[in-house]
């Protein structure tokens, strides 16, 4: 563990905040920017954050709902068969297990970008990485700064994990994902008796619940799986997230727009979720290839054929394609293509590519939201001198469903201040990482 800050310092120096870095780091590998003030969130935004987990968990829901109505043929089967695509019937069957019907992730991470306006959601991770990194964030510099309010406070983070195993849980986590090893173990230190990091590629289950770090791609890599799913079925433990594919899906962002199914929506959601939903969920489509018929358009783009997005001018291109999910590429922004920051050939290279996909990993099609820039300072690597950095910003609120069925936890958030000529809102080398606090009220 890094050495303590004084609890009197109000600004920290660079080399307070590399003392303060635990010993073994918290990503393998990886650096990042430092800052010496948590990012500022203004009331009205901060009021959303609050209520955002409990509407992302009400979705999730729905989505669970509709995927298992889509099965037995109550709802319409194409939306089961779009979720299905590439996943290996024995996953498939496992997943679909009677008594694991209605477990649902207990962490909710989606990705906002932050705009003139708002937010824009460009994604739901149940499986997400940064919970120790936000959790270090947390405790550090709600000690720098006792005059902030950290989102979430110091220890949201870790008291939130711990409300997801009351018992304790096993962290096991895949070589794939073995970047984030050093945060987990961190975590699992945090959390106290109980709590272990494991080899997901070596686990067996021994009735100690599971902390899934391991994306369902990458099954094959890891034999124990079905003897962890079976004892989760027989209700000797519990695995959080559950291997339900269908859940780590982005085309549900698309089928929330989807016009056929806007009456399921609205039997699963009430109104005013559904329009808190609509203001951040960007309009999508799922990049079905198969025809149209001549008298019919995709609402919202106003084409007979994707061949037809294809030849779209740069300045139409205000649209970003992705992989919807279970592909080593559908995460950490790999297949991420921005319309307007490619080429046309390009552009229609990707369209083509997404079609010829979807059989086995479909793509969607965003509507693109350009991010508001802000000004944030930062240590600079070098030198330690603190600079301002104009940059664009993707926040990230980690929420938490407990176990005993109380309100779901606002855990923290992590802020991810990127350089303002970059498109894609990514932690990488140049970025900020920054806990988010309550902007004071002037």
């Amino acid at each position: 563990m890094g050495k303590p800050i004084p609890m009197s310092q109000t600004h920290p120096t660079f080399e307070e905040l590399k003392q303060a870095m635990p010993e073994g780091g918290l990503f393998a590998g990886k650096a990042w920017l430092t800052s010496p003030e948590p990012f500022p969130i203004e009331p009205r935004l901060v009021a959303e954050l609050q209520k955002l987990g409990h509407r992302l968990h009400v979705f999730l829901k729905a989505a669970n709902d509709l995927y298992y109505r889509s099965v037995k043929g109550k709802v319409p089967p194409w939306i089961a068969g779009y979720l299905d695509a590439g996943k290996p019937a024995e996953l498939l069957e496992a997943a679909r297990a009677k008594p694991l019907r209605n477990q649902l992730p207990g962490v909710i991470r989606p990705d906002l970008i932050l705009t003139e306006t708002g937010f824009a959601m460009s994604e739901i991770d149940s499986v997400p990485g940064g919970i120790g990194l936000t959790g270090w964030l947390g405790q550090t510099y709600a000690k720098l700064h006792p005059d902030k309010p950290l989102l979430g406070g110091a220890d949201g983070m870790v008291t939130g994990f711990r409300s997801l195993f009351p018992q304790g849980a096993d962290l096991v986590i895949s070589k794939e994902s073995g970047d984030y090893r050093p945060e987990m173990e961190w975590l699992a230190g945090q959390a106290g008796a109980g709590f272990a990091v494991a080899e997901a590629e070596s686990y067996q289950p021994a009735g100690r619940d599971i902390y899934r770090f391991f994306e369902l791609f990458d099954l094959p890599q890891i034999p124990g799986w079905q003897a962890m799913q079976a004892a989760a079925a027989e209700g000797s433990l519990t695995i959080s997230a559950p291997m339900k594919p269908w859940l780590e899906e982005k085309l549900w962002l698309a089928l929330f727009w989807s016009r056929p199914l806007r009456e399921l929506w609205r039997q699963e959601l009430r109104e005013n979720q559904r329009d808190a939903l609509a203001k951040i969920i960007p309009r999508g489509w799922v990049m079905d290839p198969t025809p149209l018929p001549h008298h019919a358009v995709l609402p919202g783009l106003e084409i007979n054929a994707w061949d037809e997005l294809a030849g779209f001018s740069q300045k139409e291109r205000q649209l970003v394609l992705k992989r919807s999910g279970f592909h080593q590429d559908a995460w950490g922004s790999r297949s991420v293509v921005i319309g307007h920051d490619v080429s046309q050939p390009e552009w229609a290279a990707a369209v083509t590519a997404a079609q010829g996909d979807f059989a086995e990993s479909p793509w969607v099609l965003q509507q693109f939201h350009a991010a508001k820039v802000v000004e944030h300072p930062y240590f600079d690597r070098s030198t330690g001198a603190v600079k301002i950095m104009q940059g664009r910003v993707r926040l990230c609120p980690y929420y938490f469903v407990p176990r005993d069925g109380s309100a779901i936890q606002l855990g923290g958030v992590l802020a991810t201040i990127v350089p303002a000529d970059k498109k894609i809102l990514h932690g990488m080398s140049d970025s900020i990482l920054v806990p988010a606090c309550a902007a004071a009220v002037e």
